[in-house]
């Protein structure tokens, strides 16, 4: 009883300030979301490892920058095999992370802040330590033997050809039953069986766990292996190696079922008894957005689907941004778009795109592109003071398993999950001793405390660009509209609503190019709003834009 009292007291006015805030149930698609790598924010307690607390520390300076959301990447108990990916216990708080009482801290404080959190939760496996799993493969008469995929040799081998997504089989024999299990990723995250309704009403209970202490939703981790097929067919194997040496292998049978998506129907339904909380999906799997949009329903699945084809665009071209984002865009009433450019699994976007002599331009292009599309962005830690990927010199210094695994040739994820570069000081304030991984020789000129003082920094830009996408009612939830140009470098949009118009000019090149502003918008004149050149004026019809250079400005009227 006293629990329950003390979930009453949470959850009640943390969700009547989400509502309160939001004032509708689309309050997600203004939003900007930003993701927070637990491990690597702020460490408060001096155990070298990022932890809520610390997280809780810098609510002002995420208020003050203008997020909306922070999520998560797994806090929960874990041996870490996959640094939180790998779940030993849903309901419990990793002693290097915090408490119970520390969650309920930070989400009152975020929630004061008008900020909102989601978690990062990982259904399609468990940790091989989770009790569910011990339990399973105790015996085969064990009654949650059927929590887990299990199967028989195939002659002496494993039951199919499915590979794991890390390299090998994605099987592994289990001396103590004799049989096989499953797992897509490493051996130490055991497949859950989704197909078992025990399993489903489990994380059911999981969900509203964290959704009583005043979650605002979460975002799914590849939610396109949570089913495979009973009969466990062989997956058809194209031409070439893939990424691991492996033979290239469609994942026909263990991948994006059809029926995965009575699963995320199921879902929502749960997430739906607790208003302005949301769904967001790890949709890595899809290549066009008609596969993407699948993962939204009849608006009964996922509330916003991760658009990776925006991420996997390679090379800073208007051309390639503009194709894409006029084919994201076009569907809005089936699917709300969300655009990312980096995060914990992939190679920080200005390490991409950068060019060694414009880098500070492109880091606030791209920013500009992100904020004021329409659609829900998700910003990295430390992307607004622009982080860049530091991969690990030495193989003793990786800490990423598959890092480990594939050095050097792949030298792992640890170059993108680096702690926050806060000072110059020796471990760049992100903890007063020597952190999990090592900070990157750049934080000694590149931090936030440094930025905060630079009116031409990255991060003012970050804070600058926010407050107008946070002031205008064309950027929150205006309509979108693809201005053409004669010059394939350049990328002009309008974004407009009843009260306003606003005109967004990406020159996407190394090059200056001159551009006529009536042939954009005609018989009107301009108000910036921001520029990544200090560029505070158009006074002339014909506008010279510079290198890299980026203009948001309002259209004030017809002449």
């Amino acid at each position: 009883m006293k629990h329950l009292l003390a979930l009453l007291f949470i959850s009640i006015p943390i969700f009547a300030e989400l509502e309160a805030k939001s004032k509708n149930s689309n309050w997600w698609k203004e939003a900007v979301i930003y993701q927070i790598y637990t491990r690597s924010y702020a460490d408060s307690n001096g155990d070298g490892i990022g932890d809520l607390n610390g997280i809780t520390a810098k609510l002002d300076y995420l208020a003050d920058l203008g997020i909306d959301v922070i999520w998560l990447t797994p806090f929960y108990e874990s041996p870490n095999a996959d640094f939180g990916y790998d779940i030993q216990d849903y309901m419990t708080v990793g002693k290097e992370y915090g408490t119970l009482s520390d969650y309920d801290k930070l989400i009152r404080e975020a929630a004061s802040r008008g900020i909102y959190v989601i978690n990062d939760l990982v259904l399609n496996h468990t940790s091989d330590r989770h009790p569910w799993f011990i339990n399973s493969r105790s015996s085969r008469s064990s009654n949650k033997r059927d929590w887990y995929i299990w199967h028989d040799p195939n002659d002496d081998a494993p039951p199919n050809n499915w590979q794991s997504i890390f390299g090998g089989s994605a099987w592994k024999m289990d001396a103590l039953t004799g049989q096989y299990y499953y797992h897509f990723f490493y051996a130490g995250q055991p497949d859950l069986n989704w197909r078992n309704p025990e399993v489903q009403d489990a994380l059911s209970k999981v969900m509203r766990f964290w959704l009583d202490r005043g979650a605002a939703g979460f975002r799914l981790d590849v939610p396109d292996t949570l089913l495979e097929d009973p009969e466990m067919p062989d997956n058809p194997i194209g031409e070439g190696l893939n990424w691991v040496g492996d033979p290239n292998m469609l994942h026909k049978y263990n991948m994006d079922l059809p029926e995965v998506h009575g699963i995320m129907r199921q879902l929502r339904k749960v997430i739906d008894e607790y208003p302005a909380a949301i769904l967001l999906g790890e949709t890595g799997s899809p290549e066009t957005i008609d596969e993407l949009l699948v993962w939204y329903g009849e608006s009964d699945e996922l509330h916003l689907a991760m658009n990776f084809l925006y991420t996997n665009v390679r090379e800073l071209s208007a051309e390639k941004f503009t194709r894409h984002v006029i084919e994201s865009d076009k569907h809005t009433d089936i699917g709300w778009p969300v655009y990312l450019l980096s995060n914990h699994d992939r190679t920080r976007h200005l390490s991409r795109f950068a060019d060694g002599l414009h880098n500070n331009a492109i880091a606030k292009q791209l920013a500009a592109m992100t904020l004021t599309l329409r659609g829900t962005p998700i910003l990295y830690y430390g992307e607004e003071i622009g982080m860049t990927t530091q991969d690990p010199v030495r193989l003793e210094d990786v800490k990423d398993p598959i890092g480990r695994l594939f050095w050097p040739d792949f030298k792992g994820r640890d170059g993108s999950r680096t702690p926050m570069q806060w000072n110059s000081s020796q471990y760049s304030g992100f903890s007063q001793v020597k952190p999990w991984l090592g900070v990157p020789a750049s934080a000694a000129k590149i931090n936030v405390e440094i930025q905060l003082n630079d009116d031409q920094s990255i991060l003012t830009f970050y804070r600058k660009l926010l407050a107008v996408r946070n002031s205008s009612s064309a950027l929150r939830h205006g309509e979108w509209t693809h201005i053409p140009t004669q010059n394939h470098e350049v990328f002009a949009y309008l974004r407009h609503s009843l009260s306003e118009s606003v005109l967004v000019i990406l020159n996407m090149s190394a090059s200056e190019h001159d551009l006529d502003l009536q042939e954009l918008v005609m018989n009107s004149t301009f108000e910036v709003l921001l520029s990544n050149h200090d560029r505070r004026f158009i006074t002339e019809a014909l506008l010279n834009l510079q290198p890299y250079e980026t203009v948001i400005a309002r259209v004030l009227k017809a002449q």
